[in-house]
């Protein structure tokens, strides 16, 4: 498996491209579309990787407006929570669940808070987190209910995670539930060290 990030600069959103380079797959798949460059064009075309889905954390339009761009190139299917996504062929995920994508297996979980759609997707030992925690912080919320919903989601589903695992946010640089659970600025002192489950709910 290889990951390509790509910063849409009008934004400043996270896009990234995730290839399987098995001979007998040589297929991709594209996590949130902010904008879709001829760079990433090229990047697909001359990999000769076919696109197989696009996997959406949450629908915001600085996060998904690159789909229209796809949609005139390629025939992906769409993954997401949310139905009004600027997309023909979606598959509407709900919960926790598995896929298996362009010969990938990929982890989906449910994380609402930033918004109610917030999605994760685990592939291998990284884990695509959109707007729901970046490198020391986490995402916005428009109330304290929100907020402390969010919270829990981030404890129960990410940082219960192998310490390892590398963190994939819409916004600035990978980090790890390690340094997430040690020094992410937003996150109550139980969160430091061993993640308790128990604890994250009592938020």
């Amino acid at each position: 498996m290889k990951i390509y990030f790509h910063l849409c600069i009008e934004e400043f959103t996270n896009c990234y491209i995730v290839c399987n380079d098995d001979p007998a797959v040589k297929q991709a798949l594209i996590i949130d579309p902010g904008k879709i460059s001829n760079e990433m064009i090229a990047q697909l075309e001359d990999g000769g990787y076919e696109l197989k889905a696009v996997l959406i954390t949450h629908n915001h339009t600085s996060h998904t407006k690159g789909l229209k761009t796809l949609q005139k190139i390629y025939s992906p299917t769409v993954y997401g929570a949310d139905t009004d996504l600027p997309s023909k062929n979606i598959i509407e995920l709900h919960g926790d669940g598995t896929l298996l994508l362009a010969g990938l297996k990929i982890e989906y979980f449910s994380v609402p808070g930033h918004t109610a759609d917030s999605m994760a997707f685990k592939i291998g030992d990284v884990i695509f987190t959109g707007d729901t925690i970046f490198n020391g912080t986490i995402g916005e919320t428009s109330s304290q209910y929100s907020k402390r919903t969010l919270i829990n989601s981030i404890q129960q589903k990410i940082l219960s995670q192998n310490n390892d695992c590398i963190l994939m946010s819409g916004h600035g640089p990978p980090t790890t539930v390690l340094a997430e659970k040690s020094f992410n600025i937003d996150l109550p002192q139980e969160s430091m060290g061993q993640t308790n489950i128990e604890n994250s709910t009592a938020v």
